[in-house]
């Protein structure tokens, strides 16, 4: 059973989901809680997965202890129905932290996909480092996305027999979603892919940067988009009113600003695909975008995604105004800068890490051997 709720883990999901619907040895139930509701849905459509059961717990405005407390009352009957081997959960939701603990509750081993990230500080990104640490307690299997992430895992005394290196398969899902060549329903966005002109893509939500420090990405953005009137500055705007208000009113009337509702993910991939620089708070982007070509400045002050950073493609560049001005700016006005961070180096995977993951959830089930990790000899 694959329990999840929100749009990345559908998109981390996916893959998994696929290759578990194309085993011969094992069967696929999969149970959606509606943390997000209109974007999780977009993602299920794209991958053609129909949930089997939804637990339909979405609430504006629902607290995280809510979140929680539905996941686990209206998850447990599913299980006892259900009765699976196993439950795989991914990330660092709440969702998936709460669907853990329900299968933990009745004995049902948990399998953890992207596990071991790490960084560092509890609080931030908050909840989601918590999250993991939570689930890394409860997780019979982890499915590492890289050695530096089973290597946090190994500090923590997590045993290396229950730790499988995949690769992160947000590689695999970038990957069949490309191929899509999925058009945009936004005209604005048709036309910019026409035009060829520069793009920095915005992407801006961390609950940690509400409040004063995302005026400040506001205020960076206006000073970037009159600074350079030839880049387009793209800004799929989160659905949160806290989000909106906080940046939003800092970028009216600027003809080379485009926002829009947030993307279903095929248009999202397609869009970093044209993207010049790409300017985020989000984890996952930090993936997906390196693996395109594509320079990153994160606005936090930490991550656990390091492989990244440490390749070049991904810099921490915090929230401070001044300080995204400065780094948008040296990339849209240095070559030399630019050309050191868009190489093409992508450390989280080669589009395969799905079977690993199912191959690994075979052998945890006494159903096939275990597979090598991804990156180890004789599996590059």
């Amino acid at each position: 059973m694959t329990v999840y709720g929100t749009r990345p883990e559908a998109i981390k999901a996916a893959p998994v989901i696929k290759a578990l619907e194309a085993s011969d040895a094992l069967d696929s139930i999969t149970v959606v809680t509606g943390q997000h509701r209109e974007m999780l849905d977009q993602v299920s459509e794209i991958f053609e997965i129909s949930p089997d059961r939804d637990l339909d717990i979405f609430e504006h405005g629902a607290s995280l202890s809510t979140i929680v407390a539905r996941v686990l009352e209206r998850l447990d009957p599913v299980l006892e129905a259900e009765k699976p081997a196993a439950v795989i959960v991914q990330g660092d939701t709440s969702t998936s932290t709460a669907a853990a603990l329900a299968a933990f509750h009745r004995g049902i081993p948990v399998v953890h996909v992207e596990a071991g990230l790490r960084s560092g500080n509890i609080l931030s990104p908050f909840p989601e480092e918590a999250n993991r640490k939570i689930t890394s307690q409860i997780a019979a299997l982890h499915l590492a996305p890289t050695s530096t992430s089973k290597a946090n895992l190994l500090r923590e005394s997590v045993h290396a027999d229950d730790i499988v290196v995949t690769g992160n398969t947000v590689i695999d899902a970038l990957l069949m979603t490309m191929e899509m060549k999925t058009p945009f329903t936004d005209p604005a966005l048709e036309d910019l892919a026409d035009s060829g002109s520069r793009i920095l893509l915005v992407t801006t939500h961390r609950r940690e940067n509400w409040g004063g420090a995302m005026e400040g990405v506001g205020r960076a953005l206006t000073r970037l988009a009159k600074s350079f009137p030839d880049v387009q500055v793209v800004l799929p705007a989160h659905r949160n009113p806290v989000v909106r208000e906080a940046v939003l009113p800092h970028l009216e009337g600027l003809d080379n600003v485009t926002v829009t509702e947030p993307l279903a993910y095929g248009e999202f991939t397609r869009l970093l695909s044209l993207a010049t620089v790409v300017l985020t708070d989000s984890g996952g982007v930090q993936e997906e975008a390196p693996s395109l070509g594509k320079p990153v400045l994160v606005m936090r002050d930490n991550t656990e995604r390091p492989e990244a950073v440490t390749a070049g493609t991904v810099r921490l560049i915090g929230t401070d105004e001044q300080r995204i001005v400065d780094e948008v700016t040296s990339l849209l006005t240095d070559e030399a800068a630019y050309r050191a961070m868009a190489h093409a180096t992508n450390p989280y995977g080669d589009g395969r890490s799905a079977d690993r993951s199912v191959a690994a959830i075979s052998h945890l089930l006494s159903l096939g051997p275990r597979p090598a990790d991804w990156g180890t000899e004789g599996n590059p």
